[in-house]
């Protein structure tokens, strides 16, 4: 039974607005405690089964649905599955069997609330306002959620913009190895993903990748054109790029270790890289994978002292010194994708030429 005492005590609700559907096989209870809602402002409508409930459902929308749990054909357990599986709509289950059930037992199933016969009518609508208000609350917090993603989204578009406009302003410098930055970033991901990076990693390594040359743009565009050996003060001015892209990329907060795989990235694991001589496990994953997918291409592509050495000439390289100087999962790795999987850089910004029989004269010390 439905006690509807003092209904005229009761203030309006909040939210004022809101689709109730009471189901019970019991006339005069959901008759009854339909009306109660009506008064409550709410609208209302009374079904007598979890069947007549689900028809109304594929029909109109429905905010909170008041069920009994003993009703022949589909008990209000059965209806709370099917509801919680298709539709958006808050269940709250009465029986006069309490001791057959728990309220964790309900809860877990999906029920916002558990409320036991012969109900008040006080409570009914206290239990009703609480499931609406925490519904408007999950809503505003959904769309806060929404507007946060989009805030992060917009950003995100924007850190990716101004990434690829300093990698443009970079290789306007040096016009002779322009792409470079972008195909390293293509390869890089294309081995962290052979090695199982996660795609937040991936990411990351793709920002480095694509800023692992940032230093550069301190190096005067003489040495980084000029065909010819460099002298030992040249080199070691390409050499410091490294610590130059560091030192500026230290100061933005990045979600990633930009600036330790950029300045990691001419490292090598047996300690005669630079700038600080790390070796192995001193030198992080990304590092070892940019540095893998810089040396190929570096190699592979035409420099303003040297025509292309090819793709077989950047294998052997990294083969030869697999495990030495380049770690061996990220060779092995880079080598599966050249030899089995095809791989090929994005046709408008790579067409290396394959050749086999250049002579060792053409390489040159300075650092991809």
């Amino acid at each position: 039974m439905v006690a509807l005492e003092n209904m005229t005590s009761i203030s309006l609700p909040i939210p004022k607005t809101a689709n109730v559907l009471v189901v019970d096989d019991e006339k005069d209870i959901r008759e009854t405690l339909c009306q109660g809602i009506l008064l409550a402002g709410y609208e209302c409508i009374a079904v007598d089964s979890g069947k007549s409930a689900l028809e109304f459902m594929t029909r109109h929308a429905v905010d909170v649905i008041i069920s009994d749990i003993n009703m022949p054909e589909m008990d209000g357990i059965e209806l709370l599955r099917h509801v919680k599986s298709r539709f958006d709509t808050s269940v709250i289950i009465m029986t006069g069997y309490v001791n057959d059930f728990t309220y964790e037992e309900i809860v877990g199933l999906g029920a916002s609330d558990f409320i036991q016969k012969p109900v008040r009518f006080k409570e009914i609508v206290a239990r009703l306002q609480r499931v609406l208000l925490e519904r408007l609350t999950l809503k505003d917090r959904n769309k806060a959620m929404e507007a946060l993603q989009m805030n992060l989204d917009k950003f995100q578009r924007a850190m990716v913009g101004i990434i690829k406009a300093i990698s443009m302003a970079i290789e306007l410098r040096d016009p002779y190895t322009a792409g470079h930055q972008q195909r390293v970033a293509e390869l890089a991901c294309a081995i962290g993903r052979e090695l199982a990076l996660g795609e937040d990693t991936l990411y990351g390594l793709r920002m480095a990748s694509v800023l692992h040359d940032l230093g550069k743009i301190a190096v005067p565009s003489e040495i980084l054109t000029r065909p010819g050996q460099l002298n030992d003060l040249e080199y070691g001015i390409i050499k410091n790029h490294v610590q130059i892209g560091y030192d500026i990329l230290k100061k933005i907060e990045f979600p990633w270790p930009l600036a330790d795989i950029v300045i990691q990235h001419h490292e090598r694991i047996d300690g005669s890289g630079y700038p600080n001589g790390l070796n192995g496990d001193e030198i992080m994953f990304e590092a070892k994978i940019l540095a893998v997918a810089d040396v190929f291409e570096t190699i592979a592509s035409h420099r303003p002292y040297r025509p292309s050495l090819g793709v077989n000439r950047a294998l052997e390289e990294l083969s030869a010194n697999k495990g030495i100087l380049y770690d061996e999962d990220a060779v092995k790795a880079c080598l599966f994708l050249m030899e089995e999987k095809k791989f090929e850089f994005e046709p408008a910004s790579f067409r290396p030429a394959i050749r086999k029989n250049i002579a060792p004269d053409y390489f040159r010390r300075l650092p991809g």
